[in-house]
């Protein structure tokens, strides 16, 4: 990497840390793009090249967390030697960081928020259908190792992003362990549909 990338990078890397701490404190949005200028002293200007929008930035961040959430769940997964074991481990993970992380109250604003532009909403489509590739991947070594009936994959996995993700919605106004009995329960109902 040559010096001007570099420093691109590390212009790219302070507008989002200084942006990410905005949206925790503030809220996704009251916080304008004038208090990310105010925060890392760079131009309106330099923040949409690197960005295009306060929305573009936003999903950047989120990325950013997707990204840590599969590194530490690949970090994790080993431990569980079947798919069933995975699937609950998968399921009291995603509820530990969602409970935790700092940014998940401007999440759900960001999402409950119906003035996406298209590339936005793009973007969003993209990442939710990774989340159901991640879930096919997980759903099809179960039937393969012959832990599940054969099924229409992609249906179990759109299925259990949809209970995961009303299963995250709730958990937010539960203590932390009526979320994770929560999310087991789930799991208990989804695998008993399932499983041989």
């Amino acid at each position: 990497m040559n010096k001007k990338q570099q420093q691109t990078e590390q212009t790219k890397r302070r507008i989002a840390d200084a942006s990410r701490a905005l949206f925790v404190k503030k809220g996704y949005k009251a916080t304008s793009i004038e208090d990310i200028v105010k925060a890392t002293g760079c131009s309106a200007g330099n923040i949409y090249y690197h960005f295009k929008s306060k929305e573009g930035l936003f999903l950047h961040l989120i990325g950013e967390w997707d990204r840590e959430w599969e590194e530490k769940w690949l970090a994790k997964e080993p431990l569980y030697p079947t798919v069933t074991d995975k699937l609950y481990g998968m399921a009291e993970h995603l509820a530990r960081e969602q409970i935790n992380h700092p940014l998940t109250k401007a999440i759900d604003e960001f999402f409950n928020n119906s003035e996406k532009d298209s590339e936005a909403e793009e973007r969003i489509g993209e990442m939710v259908q990774g989340y159901i590739n991640f879930n096919k991947q997980l759903l099809q070594r179960g039937i393969d190792s012959g832990e599940f009936k054969p099924a229409d994959v992609t249906g179990l996995a759109v299925i259990l992003d949809s209970l995961l993700y009303g299963l995250s919605l709730h958990a937010r106004h539960m203590e932390q362990s009526q979320a994770l009995a929560a999310y087991r329960l789930a799991m208990d109902v989804f695998l008993g549909g399932i499983a041989k």
